[in-house]
């Protein structure tokens, strides 16, 4: 059973293209995944995160801590300053300019976990930051749309901290508790964690997809220019930074993917439920979803050819 799962989440970036492709081309397949349907996904992925997290994934971090300072604070500043860049270089509209900057805003995604393994690098490492940027976006995610989205339209930031809090932080503390006290119980349920993740952002892309199936095809091209220069901007100063500061190929590798791929199914549940009357402000959360995907696929297949051990050999020999 463990394998088909695997295999089956291995292909996350294909079941996210497909279902977003017939959507987008026949509407009424999901037009019915709306409303608390949305919400209850993006809640019970979180639950599942939970319920895969251990003590044992923080001992590996303990000897660098300062990784993890400089990956979480990564994580929150270049991808929200960036997301407002993007939106100011390309002059983007009320709509995509919300949705790419609550993009920018939110935590890592579980999908940076999946990337780090096919990547070759500090898997405990990612867990860790994506575990601290999602208990803490209750708090970084409004902000930061309250300082940089709120030039475009009203922000209430209480009202997604509420939102954050209740749809995220407290299903990954109730999941993570359930393996702390039953880890019986949490053993046989977790596994399916990573596997509900993959289907509930994928069934909410495809309704809203299907939602704004109209006004995605009328803005297609600057929502995927958008979503494109974010996420690659993203991997790219995500990498650059830990290696400038001396860090090693394996922790720069994490940093470079927990900092490029965001949760796009809590932005765009937050896009739904805060900016209902901007529907390409959920749609730019979509197509960040899907590209973030296709970027950190093909990073993590040119790094899996590329040992770490081999890469700080030629990095180590070029300095000698």
């Amino acid at each position: 059973m463990k394998r088909i799962l695997d295999w089956f989440n291995d292909l996350y970036p294909v079941w996210l293209v497909t279902l977003a492709v017939i959507s987008f081309i026949r509407p009424q397949t999901m037009l019915w995944f709306s409303g608390p349907w949305v919400t209850w996904s993006l809640a019970l992925s979180m639950l599942g995160m939970g319920l895969t997290l251990s003590v044992d994934d923080f001992r590996g971090v303990v000897s660098i801590p300062g990784s993890v300072v400089m990956g979480f604070c990564a994580q929150y500043t270049i991808m929200p300053l960036t997301g407002w860049l993007v939106a100011w270089l390309l002059d983007l509209e009320q709509g995509p300019a919300v949705g790419i900057i609550l993009v920018a805003s939110c935590p890592g995604g579980m999908a940076s976990n999946m990337i780090s393994l096919l990547a070759r690098a500090n898997v405990a490492l990612s867990v860790v930051l994506t575990l601290m940027s999602t208990l803490l976006s209750f708090f970084f995610t409004p902000l930061w749309c309250k300082l940089l989205a709120g030039q475009y339209v009203p922000v209430d930031a209480w009202g997604m901290c509420l939102s954050s809090l209740q749809m995220v932080v407290a299903p990954v503390v109730l999941g993570f508790l359930i393996r702390w006290k039953m880890p019986r119980t949490a053993d046989r349920i977790g596994v399916f964690g990573p596997t509900i993740a993959v289907v509930a952002f994928t069934m909410v892309s495809g309704g809203i997809v299907a939602a704004s199936a109209d006004v995605i095809a009328t803005h297609f091209g600057v929502l995927a220019v958008a979503a494109t220069l974010l996420h690659v901007v993203g991997f790219l100063v995500g990498y650059i930074l830990p290696k400038a500061l001396g860090y090693s190929e394996s922790i720069a590798r994490t940093v470079s993917i927990e900092v490029g791929m965001q949760n796009g199914g809590m932005a765009s549940t937050l896009a739904r439920k805060h900016f209902p009357t901007l529907p390409l402000a959920a749609a730019a959360a979509v197509f960040s979803g899907v590209i973030q995907n296709i970027i950190g696929g093909m990073v993590a297949a040119w790094w899996r050819s590329r040992s770490t051990a081999m890469v700080e050999e030629r990095d180590a020999a070029t300095v000698s």
